[in-house]
């Protein structure tokens, strides 16, 4: 079985009964590529990085996705046929407690690697010390991770948008922080990162600037910077609406000229609400 066969039985493993599309959305993942990894009929993979992702998110060891449980008998027979009496006692495989440690927290969400890492050092008797301290939460105790996206908005002429954004990295944020500068928004996963490409947004943003995007505004909802498609393009760019069917297209750049364009044509992907600027000094 090669990897990213591995990877699939994995990642069905863990979705179990959930929604595909919850799940998805929690991973920062587009439903449709998610729907492609686990289809029988495309021969979408599941990469490296998404696996790092989604393991990341679910508290899951760093290389979780790229390896089976071991059973008795049968290489790819999953722990739950142990548990569900598929196979008996007799057959179950003798594990160390160790690799039985790192079974039962492969189910167990919410945990960092290194708390992970912690546990099972102590049970396989790497370390004789289990800080009892070091599962309390950090002195903030609200850190998610946000997704960055490999998606280009340009801030002048328009990309070509990728069909399935894949991450590149990500972040760890404190929600109520980003709430304390300013940021609205409903769910820390609603808000994912994207990069501005071009110099038509200077100085608001600059060109490469990462930018803190809510996907689930979707519709224009006032003045302000969104992220939306026009002509297959995508675009940053300030919005105001003009009458009823169109839109001014506006960069903070005075050198670019402001454009009409119709409402329409345009497809609103999400609302920026931050710039994460980088100023030398």
């Amino acid at each position: 079985m090669d990897i990213y066969a591995i990877r699939k039985q994995q990642l069905i493993s863990l979705i179990g009964s959930q929604k595909k599309g919850v799940c998805a959305e929690r991973w920062g993942m587009a439903p449709a590529h998610l729907s492609q990894i686990l289809s029988d009929k495309t021969a979408k993979n599941l990469g490296d990085d998404v696996a790092r992702r989604i393991e990341a998110v679910e508290g899951l060891p760093r290389g979780w996705f790229d390896s089976l449980p071991p059973a008795a008998g049968n290489a790819n027979a999953p722990l739950d046929a142990v548990e569900s009496g598929a196979l008996t006692k007799d057959e179950s495989p003798a594990l160390s407690a160790a690799d039985q440690v790192k079974q039962m927290l492969a189910r167990v969400k919410g945990l960092s690697s290194e708390v992970r890492d912690r546990i099972v050092a102590a049970t396989d008797g790497e370390s004789d010390v289990l800080d009892v301290d070091f599962f309390q939460p950090g002195q903030v105790g609200d850190e998610v991770w946000i997704a960055h996206y490999d998606v280009r908005a340009a801030m002048g002429g328009g990309q070509i948008p990728h069909e399935y954004p894949e991450m590149l990295q990500d972040i760890r944020v404190s929600p109520k922080h980003l709430r304390d500068l300013g940021l609205t928004f409903k769910e820390h996963f609603h808000l994912k990162m994207i990069t501005g490409w071009g110099q038509s947004m200077a100085p608001t943003i600059k060109d490469r600037d990462p930018l803190i995007v809510d996907i689930t505004i979707r519709e224009f909802t006032g003045d302000g910077i969104y992220l939306f498609s026009h002509d297959d393009m995508l675009y940053v760019k300030r919005l105001q609406k003009k009458g009823k069917d169109r839109f001014k297209m506006i960069s903070d750049n005075k050198h670019h000229d402001p454009e009409d364009i119709r409402v329409d044509d345009t497809y609103i992907l999400a609302r920026v609400l931050l710039v994460w600027n980088a100023n030398l000094v």
